[in-house]
């Protein structure tokens, strides 16, 4: 048999299929028996179940009750028992690397100088490290007045990438580009890790924003041993900031509020954190670079290339066969 092909998680409930063989057997004496009734001494057979009120079933409606019963007895063992075939490899993740990702999505990420706007083109560029990543635990925050945790940190890659395209600047109502909130969330985040551990902190964003006490709060998240790197996203020509009624953003003087890529100011915090500022383009270089960047965890690997496998479980097919069989019984109650 295939190493991938049918098997049962949990055999030992294939003993329950030994119940039918003492059934078969009272069913067998409940026949031979069925014509030696003491009521045939008081009414004659056919007049019996206006005697009683209840019909005597024959020899062949038993077995035909007898078939179904061990049809849906059979079909329910059988799912218990975890029926499964084919499966599929996940490597298993240094459990010394961490990547906490703050995705800027304060609305100048809507700016359009870089394709199909800045919050599109950083998202691209986290689906990329998702789909290079074999070295670490991934969580994301979403950030912009406030910070949202839109997951922890997780080997669950595939979660990740689901969750990823419903990220837009409308998830928070409040808007603004507070950094400093989003690095204390992310501290509460990589807290109670492994003292040996990597934790790496990876600010995406255009660097529009001017909050006091950032670096000073990069520079004690960098003494616990947190790492800072900053990805930049948009173009030093920027362009203006769209609005939510489709129009532009408008300064107190009524004129479009412009936004470029601030490159000095994410260079300075990523210096501050210990870290390098990189900015984004089309090619895998730069979410390589995060990467190997995040995998300096000094915790020893417990094997080379490690993987596990998750099985396909397919105990639901039996379960919809046995309420099939089911259906036609509740409709004659």
């Amino acid at each position: 048999m295939s190493e991938s092909g049918l098997h049962f998680a949990q055999p030992w409930w294939l003993l329950g299929l030994l119940v039918i063989i003492p059934v078969i057997w009272w069913l067998k004496r409940s026949v031979q028996r069925a014509g030696h009734s003491p009521l045939y001494l008081y009414a004659d057979r056919h007049l019996l179940p206006h005697l009683t009120g209840t019909r005597e079933l024959n020899s062949k409606e038993r077995w035909r009750q007898f078939a179904r019963w061990t049809s849906l007895w059979t079909l329910a063992i059988a799912a218990m028992a975890g029926p499964r075939w084919d499966y599929t490899e996940v490597h298993l993740f240094h459990p010394g690397n961490n990547l906490l990702i703050l995705l800027d999505i304060s609305r100048s990420m809507l700016v359009t100088d870089v394709s199909p706007n800045r919050l599109g083109r950083a998202k691209q560029e986290v689906q990329d490290i998702i789909t290079l990543n074999q070295v670490a635990r991934i969580g994301l925050i979403a950030f912009a007045s406030v910070p949202h945790v839109i997951t922890p940190l997780t080997e669950d890659m595939t979660t990740l990438r689901n969750v990823l395209p419903n990220i837009d600047t409308d998830l928070i109502e409040l808007q603004g580009s507070r950094l400093l909130a989003a690095l204390e969330r992310a501290e509460i985040l990589l807290q109670g890790l492994a003292p040996n551990s990597a934790r790496t902190i990876l600010v995406i964003s255009d660097g529009d924003f001017d909050e006091p006490g950032v670096a000073d709060k990069i520079r004690s998240l960098e003494r616990q041993q947190v790492r800072l790197l900053a990805l930049g996203i948009g173009t030093s020509a920027g362009g203006p900031v769209p609005a939510k009624d489709g129009g532009k953003v408008l300064d107190q003087r009524g004129q479009p509020v412009l936004s470029t890529l601030n490159a000095a100011e994410l260079t300075r915090l990523a210096a501050a954190g210990s870290g390098f500022y990189l900015e984004a383009n089309y090619r895998q270089q730069d979410s390589e670079a995060i990467l190997q960047a995040a995998a300096r965890s000094q915790i020893p690997q417990t094997g080379p290339n490690e993987v596990t496998r998750i099985w396909n479980e397919r105990y639901f097919i039996l379960l919809l066969l046995l309420l099939t069989i089911m259906l036609p019984m509740w409709r004659l109650a």
